[in-house]
């Protein structure tokens, strides 16, 4: 964690320095705004800014939007300064820590980044094939491809393999190049020097530099312009770099990450992605399974998600009803971790009652969540709508009519009827032949009893 401290405030931000530091964070001052955005372009970076109240936070902000510097702010004031605390927040700091510093909200807040920056949670083999084979290769040097479907979790797994890494004490930088417009990219990745083009105000170091000893991250890396890959390849291959109007190349030590959602194979058919750099990015492949294909993660990332905004609403952490766990295991999820994680932020806000029932399980238009009605589940119904009126009645009476019940809710089909009611094919024809010869009516295959 990379804390940047801006201002004074008479020493009591120096006494959240040293608490900060206990905590494990890296810490960086600056008295001014100037100076911090000069630490900033100066590639020493920040996970976290941790500004004074008194300062033009406003300013800051809209610097950072200018620079494309994206680091969230955290506005320190002392305990009664309420306006000033409600103008950072609407101004766009994340929060605001009254002072003096009370150990165990700096000790919260430094947690809460760290833990939007990535958390690995999962359950499912095959998620677990995945982490193992991360781990195993997190060692090396070796540059990795991390493919998969949008959403699945490419850079929460990029930056479990930097912490599993020899290189985990240094930076993690990531730069998603799909965010970038094409003419801007090369600057952000290379730096650049003063004058170089318009806006270039100052020396910027880029994300190479940034990354030096560390990790670089290339978010959706196919995205980049086929021109500025054949500089990206020899960044890769030499390992130095040249900013943009500079005269000399720069050393760097880092190990290349990259994700993409697309098939990089394809696109070097089709000539939108270079081969050769294909081949130097993709030593390891890790390929993240959909959601749909890890359904023991689908309950393990709800439950989680429901501490985490929980506890960032304020309000009391409920548990799933079965109605709504059953909605989001039939759900397919096309938006994976990140459509459940959204899913469930909004089941938080929505829930009442003691329990997250169905009805607080909704699309982002307001709309319910589709849950599966097929065959398996209308049976299911229909055998408990029997339960529920077992008093009174023989076993036998009890027997035909699930049976019965269970086979129109398969249309007729008796090889599904007979596996949802666990009794082999050849029972169940023996039971609907007596049936028959009672004079009950038992429905054809395709057919459900009472229709034509």
């Amino acid at each position: 964690m990379r804390l940047l401290i801006i201002g004074s405030l008479g020493g009591q931000l120096s006494a959240a320095s040293k608490i900060a530091m206990q905590r494990g964070a890296k810490v960086t001052h600056a008295d001014a705004i100037d100076g911090a955005l000069q630490i900033l372009r100066s590639g020493r970076g920040a996970d976290l800014l941790m500004v004074d109240v008194s300062l033009d936070i406003a300013g800051l902000q809209a610097k950072l939007q200018a620079e494309r510097v994206h680091v969230p702010i955290v506005a320190c004031g002392v305990e009664n300064d309420a306006k000033a605390a409600v103008s950072a927040i609407r101004a766009g700091a994340k929060e605001y820590i009254p002072l003096p510093p009370d150990p165990e909200l700096i000790a919260a807040v430094l947690s809460a980044v760290a833990q939007e920056r990535g958390d690995l949670i999962y359950r499912d083999d095959a998620m677990a094939a995945v982490v193992k084979l991360a781990e195993q290769i997190a060692p090396s040097d070796a540059s990795v491809l991390i493919t998969g479907e949008s959403g699945t979790g490419k850079e929460v797994i990029a930056r479990h393999v930097h912490r599993c890494s020899n290189r985990a004490s240094k930076p993690f930088i990531s730069i998603n190049c799909a965010a970038i417009p094409e003419h801007l990219l090369e600057s952000e990745l290379f730096g650049h020097e003063k004058g170089a083009f318009t806006g270039a105000v100052a020396r910027r170091i880029g994300k190479f530099e940034e990354a030096n000893g560390g990790t670089l991250l290339l978010d959706e890396i196919s995205e980049m312009d086929v021109r500025l890959q054949a500089k990206l390849l020899r960044a890769i291959q030499e390992r130095v770099i040249d900013r943009v109007g500079g005269s000399r190349p720069v050393p760097v030590d880092i190990r290349i990450l990259a994700t993409s959602n697309r098939d990089l194979a394809e696109s070097v058919r089709q000539g939108q992605f270079r081969e050769d750099l294909l081949f130097r990015l993709n030593v390891v492949n890790l390929k993240l399974p959909p959601l749909r294909e890890r359904p023991a993660d689908i309950l393990e990332l709800a439950r989680f998600f429901i501490a985490h905004y929980s506890a960032a609403n304020g309000v009391p952490e409920r548990p799933l009803a079965a109605d709504a766990r059953h909605g989001l295991m039939t759900n397919p999820w096309p938006g994976n971790v990140r459509e459940l994680e959204n899913t469930m932020h909004r089941a938080v806000l929505l829930a009442m009652g003691d329990e997250i029932g169905i009805e607080a399980i909704r699309m982002p238009d307001g709309s319910p969540i589709l849950v599966d009605r097929g065959p398996a589940m209308r049976a299911a119904q229909a055998a408990e709508a029997v339960t529920r009126s077992f008093v009174g009645r023989t076993v036998a009476d009890v027997e035909r009519d699930l049976i019965l019940e269970t086979l129109d809710h398969c249309l007729g089909n008796r090889t599904h009827a007979a596996k949802i009611l666990g009794i082999s094919i050849r029972t169940l024809r023996n039971k609907l032949n007596q049936y028959t010869d009672e004079g009950v009516a038992v429905p054809a295959p395709g057919e459900i009893r009472g229709v034509s």
